[in-house]
């Protein structure tokens, strides 16, 4: 059987079929609800071959070959076991509608089910049109293409912050701490990074450090503190030594402590109490060495990340697919949440707009109360969401405290400097945000 699906996006020929073959562009099509990791990209649309692992170590390789470059592409499965059971051949045509419009057209030859794949081709669409908006309107802002260099490329937001900036044309040097698997890595030492490795990097983003979720255990607190404090320094110092030009730092909106009530929290208002509003004050400050070496120096607050490869939100999923969700002890918390790819767009701009320095909440626009958070997912998985989870069930898993930092937190933040910029979310509101990661449109 086939499958078409066809859209319109505002870019010339030769540009939309340029995009397809940058790094990062298999990552940033395929879906985050779908069980599947990039283990290769192609490095040839025509002759080259993408390779997927999906659960179970099957393998997807996905074999390119009929390039007419700007017109199409294909790629068909040819890797065994699947190949046995399935017929897969992908048709990427691009046409020419104007001088500056492309009409966009995937076609699968399969004897997978229809249904199955209109929700994949629907995101893959949505996705290209979002990035290339985006892509536009930083390049109206001065982009230039960087060597940039990331940590912590391995995490959920790290695997698709390199894949979109792969697509905005620069050039992606991933610190591991592992040895290096190709030429686009580079060994990190956290603790004491080598004097040569940031040479021709003009940026960098650091993204790296554990995970704060989980009991405040004294081994969990100083885990959270020794992953962030001490590498962040060494690497500030090393990015001003070496004449680095733009250092961005992951930061988080615990800065603003566990409950602040009503008060509309800017990354003007002062410093909560707790834990984690003092590991994130000593965070940031950790970046100081790159600042006073002349460094422009970005700290990004994050907020609740939305999207079902990590994170919060894959936790939620399962249970309100299920029908089992519902707000948390009373729900009157405030959730300052952000959509993964309005997370991207605010690193990427952190790169190219110089007016852009010191903290930057990294929340979306509009920040919802945990009741009305879990209605709008309810709703948008077609479940009822009428368990109310009581307030000891976080206690007993993360303690006390852990359930106050975490799962009770209320924290009305907002994205005070980016909305005095104009910055233009992608989805500034929550229900379309989660539509779009879940794929419910």
């Amino acid at each position: 059987m086939g499958l078409s699906y066809s859209s319109i996006v505002a870019a010339p020929r030769d540009e939309v079929f340029g995009w397809h073959e940058r790094p990062g562009a298999i990552e940033r099509l395929t879906p985050p609800w779908m069980p599947v990791r990039i283990k290769q990209e192609t490095d040839d649309l025509g002759a080259g071959r993408a390779v997927l692992g999906f659960p179970f170590g099957l393998d997807w390789v996905a074999q390119h070959r009929d390039c007419v470059p700007p017109d199409h592409f294909v790629d068909e499965l040819t890797s065994a076991p699947l190949r046995w059971a399935v017929n897969w051949r992908h048709t990427h045509q691009f046409d020419a509608v104007g001088n500056d419009t492309t009409r966009i057209t995937d076609r699968i030859d399969s004897n997978v089910p229809g249904f199955l794949l209109r929700s994949m081709l629907a995101y893959r669409h949505q996705q290209f049109a979002d990035d290339l908006a985006a892509l536009r309107r930083a390049q109206a802002l001065g982009l230039t293409p960087q060597t940039v260099a990331v940590t912590g490329s391995h995490g959920t937001v790290g695997r698709s912050l390199v894949a979109l900036l792969g697509t905005a044309g620069h050039t992606v040097i991933k610190l591991v701490r592992g040895e290096p698997s190709g030429p686009n890595e580079r060994k990190w030492n956290p603790a004491d990074p080598a004097e040569d490795l940031l040479n021709g990097v003009e940026a960098v983003v650091h993204l790296a450090g554990a995970s704060i979720a989980g009991r405040f255990t004294e081994s969990h607190r100083r885990a959270i503190v020794e992953s962030r404090i001490g590498p962040t320094r060494a690497l500030a110092s090393l990015a001003a030594r070496r004449g680095v030009r733009t250092f961005v730092c992951a930061s988080a909106i615990g800065y603003y402590g566990p409950d602040r009530g009503d008060e509309v929290l800017t990354e003007q208002s002062d410093r909560g109490d707790g834990f984690l509003a003092e590991v994130v004050e000593n965070w940031e400050r950790a970046t100081d060495p790159a600042r006073d070496g002349g460094v422009r120096v970005v700290n990004i607050r994050t907020g609740l990340v939305q999207t079902p490869a990590g994170g919060v939100l894959r936790l939620q999923y399962p249970m309100f697919a299920a029908g089992l969700g519902g707000p948390l002890a009373s729900g009157n918390q405030w959730q300052p949440w952000i959509g993964i790819d309005d997370l991207l767009d605010i690193y990427h701009r952190a790169l190219y707009d110089d007016r852009l320095t010191g903290p930057v909440n990294g929340v979306g626009p509009d920040p919802v109360r945990n009741r009305d958070y879990t209605t709008t997912l309810a709703r948008v998985v077609r479940r009822p969401a009428v368990f109310r989870v009581p307030s000891f069930g976080p206690r007993i898993l993360l303690g006390d405290e852990g359930a106050k930092e975490l799962a009770e937190a209320s924290q009305r933040v907002v994205p005070a400097v980016l909305d005095q910029l104009g910055h233009t979310f992608r989805h500034p509101t929550l229900e379309p945000a989660l539509r779009h990661v879940l794929g419910k449109p």
